[in-house]
């Protein structure tokens, strides 16, 4: 062995490079041979000088493991962990250990500082920063920049006061309503009066026959056109609010008066005296169509929803909720959805939430004052409101920024 690495050593003196390689490795394999098991053990292994794998020159080298890389450590955090004091042993320094609050924050200080990073010595480069998402800091760039939302005020005063000298004071009648195009409808005994919010303007559409009236009910179409004005008579008169001119009296539908009126595109619902709740189709000749029946007193409520079920109040106190699908000409019992027996005098007030149809809102009577809000799926009451008076009408709307 000695004279194979002697002669090894003669060649690399002499600059043959690769034959001392070979040379080398050559004598180290037959000595290992020629020595069998038991020199085996105690021969000493020489490495190749050449690569098993072909160097990389794009590899990054990241210096000695026992020396750390500078540019990778945080000097000024490293600066402030050596010259804080520390404390001696056996003993507390006093200066450090003054409180429990302040081992406390000093432990959660240097976790801050460190970050998750469990190291303080670092041997190798900081990894390449990451690019955040710029969609996300696009969306919170216009979060920030959106003014905050105001809050609104409710007015504690009218903003129009209209006269009305010869209202009929009853409570089961609807004699109000505001339509599409914001002209508000008004009944006074006999006549009925337009007013247009936008400029201001009011105007006479009809004055019915002392034979028919008074008026006892005004509902709008959904154009905002079209307006039906129920009868004391029990007609029920369709009239083109832009040129004055009526269309067509409906007759036959009620025994008595007409309290109550809603659309559902073309099909006017009327509400009367008999406890009776009539579909009438307005554009064909034979116009009722489907009747409901569950009331045992006058109807003063009705209200279509979004979504095609009908809510209709009356002074029995109770309130039905319907579905377009299950009236019919000879109608069987219990053909409501929902019977809402919680009220305590005449529901006149009813409402559909703009923006989630199965939410309903109800006012009683005098006897009564309060408002309820129902879940027309479950038929469960969601929430009750003394009023501290009777309510006679509700109008919702969608507010701008509402959901």
């Amino acid at each position: 062995m000695e004279s194979g690495y002697g002669s090894s050593a003669s060649s690399m003196a002499g600059g043959g490079k690769r034959a001392c390689r070979s040379r080398s490795n050559n004598a180290l394999l037959r000595q290992e041979a020629a020595g069998g098991g038991s020199r085996r053990k105690n021969a000493c292994f020489v490495p190749s000088l050449r690569s098993s794998s072909p160097r990389n020159p794009r590899s990054r080298h990241y210096g000695d493991r026992f020396i750390p890389n500078r540019s990778a450590m945080d000097l000024d955090m490293a600066q402030s962990l050596l010259s804080e004091p520390r404390k001696e042993k056996g003993k507390e320094n006093t200066a450090v250990m003054s409180s429990p609050e302040k081992v406390t924050y000093q432990k959660l200080l240097f976790e801050t500082m460190m970050m998750n990073r469990t190291r303080i010595l670092s041997f190798k480069n900081k990894p390449a920063p990451q690019i955040a998402d710029e969609g996300h800091f696009a969306n919170a760039s216009f979060r920030q920049s959106v003014p905050a939302k105001r809050r609104r005020t409710i007015p504690q005063s009218a903003e129009r006061v209209l006269d009305a000298p010869d209202i009929i004071d009853d409570f089961y009648l609807n004699l109000l309503d505001w339509g599409s195009r914001n002209v508000l409808s008004l009944a006074l005994e006999n006549t009925v009066y337009l007013w247009n919010a936008s400029d201001g303007s009011s105007s006479e559409l009809v004055t019915v026959d002392e034979e028919a009236g008074p008026v006892t009910s005004v509902s709008w179409a959904a154009d905002g056109r079209i307006i039906a004005v129920g009868l004391d008579s029990s007609d029920i008169q369709l009239w083109d609010s832009g040129t004055c001119r009526k269309l067509r009296t409906l007759r036959g539908v009620h025994r008595s008066r007409v309290g109550s009126l809603s659309w559902n595109k073309n099909i006017l619902t009327t509400g009367g005296e008999d406890g009776k709740i009539v579909n009438n189709d307005v554009r064909v000749q034979s116009h009722i169509i489907q009747t409901y029946e569950g009331h045992n007193q006058e109807v003063c409520g009705l209200k279509w929803s979004s979504s095609g079920q009908l809510a209709s109040g009356g002074n029995d106190n109770l309130i039905h909720i319907w579905d377009l699908s299950m009236a019919s000409s000879n109608p069987p019992q219990n053909q409501w959805l929902h019977r809402f027996v919680d009220h305590r005098a005449a529901v006149k007030a009813l409402a559909w939430c703009p923006f989630q149809s199965n939410i309903l809102a109800s006012g009683g009577g005098g006897a009564d004052q309060s408002i309820k809000f129902w879940n027309t799926i479950t038929g469960s009451c969601l929430k009750s409101v003394h009023t501290g008076s009777q309510v006679c009408s509700f109008f919702g709307t969608r507010m701008r920024g509402s959901c």
